[in-house]
This record gives structure tokens, sequence and C-alpha cells, in this order.
């Protein structure tokens, strides 16, 4: 559920850069759980792009249609909701002779980069949490 209004669309784009970063967490995982099956081509969740067009056109996302007879607004689909990734095939430059094209050391290097995303995401979003529940209690 969004929160609207306290933040602006931080707490959006931050829940949503989490979703993004699992999913790709997860796609390096069975690259990585791939890396001795032949003829297996690694892939990547393609998602920073089209983030950062979402933020910075503004869109709040898709109103909510809560009773059968609402009409969609038009031009309503391109908000942070409608950010779902691109899955893309990230083959070697040079595969194994069994057809393998999963390079261990780089899917490592992604494993270990998204995980940093992910963190600082958590962490922000953390901040933002603690920081409206000081403003609840009253500033200490």
């Amino acid at each position: 559920m969004p929160v609207n209004g306290i933040f602006g669309t931080t707490i959006d784009v931050l829940g949503k850069s989490i979703d993004l970063r699992t999913k790709s967490q997860n796609l390096i995982s069975s690259n990585i759980a791939n890396a001795e099956t032949p003829n297996y081509i690694p892939k990547s969740l393609d998602f920073e792009q089209e983030l950062q067009s979402a933020v910075k056109s503004g869109s709040k996302g898709t109103p909510a249609i809560t009773h059968p007879r609402h009409l969609p607004l038009r031009g309503s689909g391109a908000g942070l909701q409608s950010v779902t990734g691109q899955v893309v095939e990230t083959p070697a430059k040079t595969p194994g002779n069994d057809g393998n094209a999963v390079e261990l050391e780089n899917e490592m290097g992604k494993l270990l980069e998204n995980q940093i995303m992910f963190n600082a995401s958590v962490q922000m979003l953390s901040k933002k949490f603690s920081d409206l529940s000081v403003a609840i209690k009253g500033g200490n």
C-alpha cells in the first residue's frame, strides 16, 4: 500500500527497487546454480533504465479501479507499479566446450553488486520509517 504525501515517491521507489533486486538476485543465483549445465545461457534482469524513466516521468502509478464501472485513465500505466524489468540473456563471450555460457566470476561480481544495492535500499527505507517514527513520537 503506497504511503502518499509523507515522503513523496521515495518509499515507492525504494520498495520497487527492493522487489526488482530480489528478482535479479534469483536470476543470478540460478545462473550460478547452472554453471555446470550444458548449453545453459545466463539471464539477468534489466530494470534500471525503466525505473529511472518512471521516476523522471513523475507518474504516481495507476489509480485503483475499485468498481467495475470505473473508467481507466489515459496514460496512467507508465508509473512505478508498471516497472517489471526485462529478462535478457547475457551469454559469455567465449562459452565453454559444453556450450555453457556462465562465467562464474562475472556472476559472483553481479551477485555482490546486487546484494550491496539491495542492502542500501533496505537501509534507506528503514531510515525513512525510523524518521517517521521519531516524528510521530515527538522528536526524541
